[in-house]
Formats: C-alpha cells, structure tokens, sequence
C-alpha cells in the first residue's frame, strides 16, 4: 500500500468566524506534513481585502508551541512550512479558484461546511459545489458546528476513531490508503480504523490495510440503510473523522447530489474526508 502525499494544501476561506475550524486543520496537515499551503480568497475587487482579514498562520504557530513568539516568516519557513496568502480578483469568485487550483494542482482541498443549508455558506451563492465538483482532488470537509480533530487553540490532534464505509463501487482502497497516510502525517500514536459495510459480510470487499504500531482495526458488516447506520457506527464509535470514497467521473460532488456522501455531510458530528476513486 503507497502512502499518499500531502506536500500541498489548499485552503479557500471567506473568513467567516465559522472557518476557523478549517483554517485550524489546514494549517495543522500543512505544517505536519512540512507542506506548501495556499489560503485564498476571491473578491471583485482585491481592494476591498485588507491583509489583516486572512487567519493569523505565525500568531496560531506561536500559540500552538510550534514558533517562537514574535518569529519570522522565515522561521514559519524553517519548520518547513511555506504558507502563500492569495488574494485574486474576478467577477466569478468559482472561475478564480478553479483557474488557481488548475494552476497548482494540490493535494488537498480543506473546507468549512454549514450543515443543513449546504456544504459551504459560500454554496449558496454557489461556490463551493463546483469548486469540488471540477476539482476531482480530495476533500475535508470541516463542519462549522463541530470543533473537529484539530484545536484551534493549541494544536493538538486527537484522532483516534476513524470511520470508513466501504463497499465495492466505487473501490474503496484508495480512500482507506489516504485515511492511512493521513493520520500518519499527522504522527497520530492511536488509531483505530473502523471498515464498515452495509451489506452481507461475505460481500465485504479484500482491502489491503497497513496499521502503525499501536494501531488497530476492525471489519464491521451492518444491515440497514446506509446513511443511518453510516452515522449510527460514527455516534457508536464516538468518531474523529468519517473517510468516503466517492464516484463521479468529473467531481466527486457531481456524483454527490443527494447521495450517501452528501446526507452523511449534512448529518456527521465529525469532519468528512471525501476521497475521489481511481479511474
């Protein structure tokens, strides 16, 4: 099983208070994995965006231990971490990230969700369905009324139960190998990996799955409907983070209309990492 690389992350933000949780997650992997992050922010007119709106990255690496206070952007640079704060113009907020993220093509996208009325507040508008929609790059989801696996106030990571439903379509390894390369890159000492299918046991898919020490994991097979029983093991299980394959050939999201994936983002007291399937 290859790990999966996180060497960048992008980070979209409307700087809502509600993205805290987000920006807090992103900052973490990025700075976990020694990775490039890139935090955006698309308005009509870049005039309008003062510098001071955009989250903090050395005030929260102080707070959370990681830099000495008052330290550089070089030294945010010697922890391996290069942070780029973009501001980009254009009447179409969506054509200007996706034209970005064609641009750059990162590793990770990491979104604040409003749950019940949309994955974002900036759906509404809409921006952030076709931002993953057209994208087709892995997705976590932080929903706005959760705290989520990493604090905002001091950095610390607790993700130890994690979720993933699995099935046979779309093929679920490459969710399970990113789920493992995640919780990896984030040195996370206890782990357990809970395989859930909804469905006869003896229809569960083979899955190859390397555990860290002091990992563990369990194949669990559940009757039902799938979404309930999806966010029923997650309640049961107390989970950290619920990891999706998902299907759609141009975008997960477009096959996310109304999906599994989809209620289980509007339902989950945890984030949602969304991994697209191989082709």
């Amino acid at each position: 099983m290859s790990p999966l690389s996180f060497s960048s992350i992008f980070h979209p933000s409307d700087f809502s208070p509600g993205d805290e949780a987000a920006f807090a997650h992103a900052l973490k992997l990025a700075s976990a994995a020694k990775a490039e992050l890139d935090i955006l922010h698309a308005n009509p007119d870049t005039q309008e965006i003062d510098w001071d709106d955009f989250p903090s990255v050395r005030r929260t690496l102080e707070r959370w231990g990681l830099l000495a206070p008052g330290g550089s952007k070089e030294d945010a640079r010697q922890l391996g971490l290069d942070v780029h704060k973009v501001k980009r113009s254009g009447n179409d907020p969506v054509r200007t990230i996706l034209r970005y993220l064609h641009e750059h093509e990162p590793d990770l996208i990491v979104l604040a969700t409003n749950q019940r009325r949309g994955l974002s507040r900036w759906m509404n508008r809409p921006i952030a369905e076709p931002i993953a929609r057209h994208s087709h790059i892995m997705t976590l989801f932080v929903p706005r009324r959760v705290v989520g696996f990493v604090s905002l106030e001091n950095g610390g990571t607790h993700l130890e139960n994690i979720v993933i439903p699995v099935d046979r379509l779309p093929d679920p390894q490459r969710a399970v190998e990113a789920t493992v390369s995640l919780a990896s890159a984030l040195g996370c000492p206890k782990v357990h990996l809970t395989l859930l299918h909804i469905g006869r046991q003896e229809e569960t898919p083979e899955l190859e799955l390397e555990l860290q020490p002091g990992w563990t994991s369990e194949r669990l097979a559940k009757t039902g409907e799938v979404v309930d029983e999806i966010l029923s093991v997650s309640e049961e299980r107390d989970a950290d983070l619920i990891a999706m394959a998902t299907a759609g050939r141009n975008g997960f999201l477009e096959a996310l209309s109304g999906s599994t994936t989809e209620q289980v983002l509007r339902e989950a007291k945890c984030p949602v990492l969304a991994i697209p399937a191989s082709e």
